[in-house]
This record gives C-alpha cells, sequence and structure tokens, in this order.
C-alpha cells in the first residue's frame, strides 16, 4: 500500500447549539459514513463554538493537517453565522456579495419574495472560493482551498455533500470484518493484542456491550488488505472458538 493511495479527512463541526446539547450532531456521523464509502479517512472530529478565533484555528490546523476538511453549521442568514468571514480571515482573503450566489438564492425565492439583508448574507463568499450548490434549499455552500463549508442543517449539509461527490479523489477502500465474541473483552484482550501484533496493516478493535445483563463484546478487524485482513480474521476467529469452549 503506497502513501498515495491514502487520503484523509478532519471534520469541524461549528456552533454554540452543539456545545450546549440543544442540538444532537448528527452531520458529523454521516459524514463519517461517507467518508468510509469513498476510501477517504477521517481522522479527527473537532466541534467549536460560533466564535471568530476559535473557527479561525480549527481550520488552519485541520486543513494543513488533512487532504480535505469538511465544516458544518455558521453559513445561514443571522448574526451568528460567522463560519464564512473566519474562514475568509483564516486563508486572509477578502469576503463579499458572490454575483452567482444571489442569483441562486433569488432564482429559489421567485420574484415575489424580498432579498432582505438577511438573504444576502448567505451571498457573502470568500474570495478565490468555488461554490457548492444546495440543492434542499437555495444559499450554496463553498469550497476554498481544501476546505469544504456545509450547511449545519442535515438535509442541506447532505444535500451539499452529495453535490461534491463527483469531485473527491476516492482512496482505496477499507475492508470490515465484524466477528462477535460472548464475553467481556477482558477475556480477549491480551490474545488480541498479540494478534495485533502481526498484522501492521490491520486494525484490530475491540466493542463491549450489555446483552441480558452481562457483556459481550464485538470484534472488530478494519484493513485496505483484504489478504491480511481475512488471515487476521481466521486466527480471532480460531482464539473466539478457543475461548468460547474452555
Amino acid at each position: 500500500m503506497t502513501q498515495e493511495n491514502i487520503i484523509t479527512a478532519g471534520v469541524l463541526v461549528i456552533g454554540d447549539e452543539i456545545l450546549s446539547g440543544r442540538t444532537k450532531d448528527s452531520n458529523s456521523g454521516y459524514i463519517a459514513d461517507y467518508l468510509t464509502m469513498h476510501g477517504i479517512d477521517l481522522k479527527e472530529i473537532r466541534v467549536v463554538a460560533d466564535e471568530t478565533d476559535a473557527i479561525i484555528s480549527a481550520v488552519i490546523a485541520l486543513s494543513e493537517k488533512y487532504t480535505h476538511v469538511f465544516s458544518t453549521g455558521g453559513i445561514g442568514p443571522t448574526h451568528d453565522d460567522i463560519t464564512a468571514d473566519a474562514i475568509a480571515a483564516a486563508f486572509n482573503v477578502d469576503i463579499d456579495y458572490n454575483e452567482e450566489a444571489i442569483a441562486m438564492i433569488k432564482a429559489h425565492l421567485g420574484s415575489n419574495a424580498p432579498l432582505n439583508a438577511a438573504r444576502m448574507r448567505m451571498a457573502r463568499i470568500p474570495f478565490g472560493a468555488s461554490l457548492i450548490k444546495n440543492g434542499a434549499s437555495a444559499p450554496p455552500g463553498f469550497k476554498i482551498k481544501n476546505v469544504h463549508v456545509l450547511a449545519g442543517v442535515p438535509a442541506v449539509m447532505k444535500s451539499m455533500l452529495e453535490q461534491i461527490s463527483s469531485t473527491l479523489p476516492k482512496g482505496t477502500l477499507i475492508h470490515n470484518l465484524t466477528l462477535p465474541f460472548s464475553f467481556g473483552e477482558g477475556l480477549i484482550a491480551e490474545d488480541l493484542g498479540k494478534i495485533q501484533k502481526n498484522y501492521d496493516t490491520v486494525s484490530i478493535g475491540s466493542y463491549p456491550t450489555i446483552q441480558d445483563g452481562r457483556f459481550v463484546t464485538s470484534i472488530v478487524l478494519r484493513s485496505r488488505d483484504k489478504n491480511a485482513l481475512q488471515k487476521a480474521g481466521d486466527e480471532v476467529t480460531d482464539l473466539i472458538k478457543k475461548l468460547e469452549n474452555r
């Protein structure tokens, strides 16, 4: 496996309402599933408040660290929707009304709806950014450098994500194997560690849950190398049988 086959990403969730618990974040989980299907490794998720300095700091850090960054939230019509301005500041570019974005909003609203200051706010785009169309409503997201700026409303975010699907480079898919273990992970942890040492290209994780009042465990193996995954899976399967039948 060469490094060129591996594409990484970070997700930035923006919003006081997420941090207060009033709104439950579902966007990061959806993006994680989406990226996995495209062979892109999501390495980090950050949640920050509607604060300019926090957004700038997070955008710069994630942009420098990963191939792609996906942000959600803060591009609406209200005074606390400051994401576009903060990202413009992060990349040291100006921001102004974008004629193409204005046209999208006008077309959606129709001739009778006023294009007031709040709606115009959603047409402010950093210089040099390309627009991400919004099939769910009208105001677009945008991409600047390697940062994809998406809406916070889940239905709108999903629509924008689909719009950029064809433009994202695809990495080598990660294959998964899940094996059930009838006991808690404490019984299998040491032996799993020994198996893990023999397979650098396979990630082995154990995830306990409570079933019928007692702990059971799912052993999850992940790898881009199918052969290594199968070999490691066979060893874990043999281990499970040994421990469950003793």
